[in-house]
């Protein structure tokens, strides 16, 4: 660096922490040296967040959140979604990078989650990092939620009226609760500003915030890694870094470069080449108009809630003086809640699935078998034998976490090393 250089960063150092931060999260932050492909999809996970910000913002200068009809018969809110489709330059662009980063920010956080629990990533000492996680994807649903509305399409309206319509099945507070989450007694133009503000203010403010609590807490009690192993356990005596760790600076952050590299090779091909995705990434049905008198033949959610609506279908049966759409919505509750206790139901001596024994092996093969086929039921329309096919999967997939307290203890596992194994 030039003296001019090092007295303007001397300048800010002194007023502004940015050379210790630096350090601390990126040149002087020790990761474990083992970590494989499962690990590109945190940095993946925050580099589509940033996409679909930028994206977002650029949309937002020329969308209107009106549900009130033009002179051409056609709600406000869909027009401007047509008008940059068709008239804003590049706007097809930033549209589809949206409504495909939509889905593409799931499949990493799927992805992501399923690497902790591949690798333990929730156990001591992180179980704070997972519960920053968990909240997250719950931050994540719910803004996908609110953006679907925005289009104003027919699959956008009626999703919607389906969804908010749950709450009603909450006992005493359910009906007030409905008409103060759509701002009136029917899904209009109140619903569509107050989604509006959520999507492009709320919600993204609170998860900018979990995200930055997420890195730092992880970046507190350090990485997990594909062993399990803490490297912090294990220092140079006159270094005090960690003998297992390298700098995050330059070596992670180089072989993020090529995972991105590698990942937006496949985005692209699916912005340019097939943006609907065969109607998974956007719906046919929301190319139509919002109709509040023409109901689609087949109202289902967006492929990456359709677990869950599987879950809420499921239930079909009153017990104990409750109806089954309350314990549809309940049990559709808890699929997500019980993410978050996880920490404290796994019970194995160790971490890494590379040393767990073949029961929690097996059980969690299930468990994604289960999460897949619920996800591909929640598409299809009802009718017997899928109901039944996902009430069993329903069972399997709570029975994962609730025997996880006894099957973990029974299972006979390997004793981890020492120290992180590496072959390079």
């Amino acid at each position: 660096m030039t003296t001019q250089n090092q007295g303007l960063l001397a300048w800010i150092d002194a007023r502004f922490p940015l050379t210790a931060t630096i350090r601390a999260h990126l040149t002087e932050y020790y990761a474990p040296k083992n970590f494989n492909f499962w690990y590109f999809f945190g940095s993946l996970a925050l580099m589509v967040l940033v996409l679909q910000i930028v994206t977002g913002i650029f949309l937002v200068m020329h969308y209107k959140p009106d549900a009130s009809l033009n002179a051409s018969g056609v709600p406000v809110a869909f027009a401007s979604v047509e008008y940059i489709m068709r008239e804003v330059n590049w706007g097809w662009l930033i549209r589809y990078l949206h409504s495909t980063g939509a889905s593409a920010f799931f499949i990493v956080v799927y992805l992501h989650m399923l690497r902790g629990f591949l690798y333990g990533s929730y156990h001591k000492p992180r179980e704070l990092v997972w519960i920053f996680g968990v909240l997250i994807f719950l931050c994540l649903m719910a803004e996908a939620f609110f953006g679907y509305l925005l289009p104003w399409g027919q699959m956008s309206y009626w999703g919607a009226q389906v969804i908010v319509n749950l709450f009603s099945a909450i006992p005493w507070v359910g009906e007030p609760l409905s008409i103060w989450i759509r701002g009136d007694y029917v899904i209009g133009d109140a619903t569509l500003n107050r989604f509006f503000s959520f999507h492009v203010i709320a919600i993204p403010l609170v998860l900018i915030g979990l995200v930055a609590a997420h890195l730092v807490a992880l970046h507190e009690v350090g990485s997990n890694n594909p062993d399990g192993v803490e490297i912090k356990k294990k220092v140079d005596p006159k270094t005090g870094k960690p003998l297992d760790g390298i700098p995050f600076h330059p070596y992670y952050t180089v072989k993020d470069i090529f995972g991105v590299v590698v990942f937006l090779m496949f985005f692209c091909a699916v912005v340019f080449f097939g943006p609907e995705f065969g109607g998974y990434f956007l719906e046919y049905n929301n190319f139509i108009p919002a109709d509040p008198l023409k109901t689609p033949p087949h109202i289902a959610p967006v492929w990456y809630f359709t677990p869950f609506y599987s879950i809420l279908r499921a239930n079909t049966v009153n017990f104990f003086y409750v109806d089954a759409k309350l314990w549809g919505v309940i049990f559709m509750g808890l699929a997500v809640v019980v993410f978050f206790f996880l920490p404290w139901l796994d019970k194995s001596p160790v971490k890494s699935i590379r040393y767990r024994g073949p029961i929690y092996k097996t059980a969690l093969v299930i468990f994604v078998i289960c999460f897949a086929v619920l996800g591909y039921l929640g598409i299809l329309p009802p009718t017997p034998e899928r109901t039944l096919t996902a009430q069993i999967c329903t069972i399997l997939y709570f029975a994962f976490f609730l025997l996880m307290p006894i099957y973990t203890r029974l299972d006979r596992c390997k004793t981890p090393p020492e120290r992180v194994t590496f072959d390079h």
